[in-house]
């Protein structure tokens, strides 16, 4: 499309009606429409040529499975009108160009370097790299393109910004030079295999695969090459509550070990049954063999586990709930999730710094703020970052002025599940 085209498009009311499917809250569309056309005119700054494409891929929240996705666990995930998004257009020679909202460099690759680089471990590049060399591993095809991206999904918040981008890079590559036909599934693959190999971080597939899928999903990793995915239905304004994040913007230094630790200690503790992964050990077992998990991966291990095979049947739960439409019941698995979160899997603070506790904070005002009216947990990785909360619609505005208080004007948002993982919106 014309850049002119699309500007005018996007200024009139005809896309309205679009918008509101994608981001689904009306009062965020007049929002929308300024961000896109900022990101044309942004684009024009860089790159140019006249024809562009544009495309979206949103943030996550995680409801239920805490930390289960890397031990062939289930989880409950859902796709947020929070995106990266970006202005694109195809070039016929073999280098991907990228620049970011934010910063100030210019990313260039070349199609015929696709190899993992060291040095370029925990930086975008990698992440580009990876997504490019894991889709040509897999068959699909390839070429050039220069983007301008620029994203509301919060770097570090628990939103899942890396898994955004890389839904949002594999989701190029499908349309621009496979038709859109690469599966969002196999999207959500080549995203974790570029995090895992080239970036260096060793998630799970969870994130990936709520970005990319899109929806409510309930997600069953038993068999990470062939998972099990069901979408969910959860109308949230129906049972008059919203789903809100706060970001306690804690800082994300040096948490890498932390983060770490957990699949590893979970490891450690299936190695002690013959198994490479949690998800292959039963409940039973686990309780009978608390001694001799005790004695092998240590306390903190043992409690890991418990958590796991206990959080597994929980998102079951939750999942139960959601289909014979009995809310109560699923905000209380999800409340037990959260302590479950901090009592045994212990990711709501590091142990390095205990001074510094801003999930725990926000989790406890939030207890106060609710009594028994709404729940909450921490969100995503942990140790730093966001907490999740299911709250009444007539305490949101209470609620988010609290929060922001404490943590910062707008560090509380109110967020929609989004119907779609990946697309193309122009």
């Amino acid at each position: 499309m014309k850049i002119e085209k699309a500007i005018a498009l996007l200024s009139g009311k005809l896309f309205d009606e679009k918008m509101v499917d994608i981001y689904v809250d009306k009062t965020k569309i007049a929002y929308e429409k300024e961000r896109y056309i900022k990101a044309i005119n942004k684009y024009r700054t860089y790159f140019d040529g006249e024809e562009i494409e544009m495309f979206s891929a949103p943030g996550r929240s995680e409801i239920g499975g805490n930390h289960t996705d890397h031990q062939h666990g289930e989880v409950l995930a859902a796709s947020i009108n929070n995106d990266a998004i970006a202005v694109v257009r195809k070039l016929d020679e073999p280098i991907v160009k990228v620049m970011s909202d934010g910063y100030s460099d210019l990313i260039t690759l070349s199609l015929n370097d696709l190899e993992k680089k060291v040095e370029e471990e925990g930086t975008t590049n990698a992440l580009i790299r990876g997504v490019l060399a894991k889709m040509k591993l897999d068959g699909h095809a390839i070429g050039g393109f220069q983007a301008y991206v620029t994203s509301d999904v919060l770097i570090g918040a628990g939103l899942s910004s890396s898994a955004a981008f890389e839904t949002l890079i594999g989701t190029i590559l499908s349309y621009m030079y496979n038709d859109g036909e690469v599966d969002p599934i196999e999207i959500a693959k080549i995203g974790q295999y570029a995090e895992n190999v080239y970036f260096g971080k060793p998630c799970g597939l969870m994130d990936q695969m709520a970005c990319s899928v899109g929806s409510l999903v309930h997600i069953d990793f038993a068999d990470p090459e062939n998972p099990i995915v069901e979408q969910l239905e959860l109308d949230m304004n129906a049972y008059g509550f919203s789903l809100c994040i706060t970001d306690t913007k804690g800082s994300h230094a040096d948490l890498t070990p932390d983060y770490a630790a957990i699949p590893k200690e979970m490891n450690q503790v299936a190695t002690c049954f013959g198994k490479n992964f949690l998800g292959e050990v039963s409940k039973k077992e686990i309780m009978d063999n608390i001694p001799l998990i005790r004695e092998r991966a240590g306390d903190r291990a043992a409690l890991r586990a418990l958590h796991f095979v206990c959080e597994n049947e929980r998102v079951e739960k939750e999942v139960n709930a959601l289909r014979k439409h009995n809310f109560p019941e699923f905000l209380k698995n999800v409340k037990e999730s959260g302590d479950s979160s901090f009592k045994y899997l212990q990711n709501v603070y590091t142990c390095h710094d205990v001074q510094h506790q801003n999930v725990s904070v926000a989790l406890a005002l939030s207890d106060v703020i609710f009594g028994e009216k709404g729940v909450c947990r921490v969100h995503g990785g942990g140790f730093a970052g966001t907490i999740q909360a299911f709250v009444p619609n007539y305490l949101v505005s209470d609620y988010r002025k609290e929060m922001d208080i404490i943590f910062g004007e707008n560090s509380c948002e109110v967020l929609k599940i989004r119907k779609y993982g990946g697309i193309k919106v122009l």
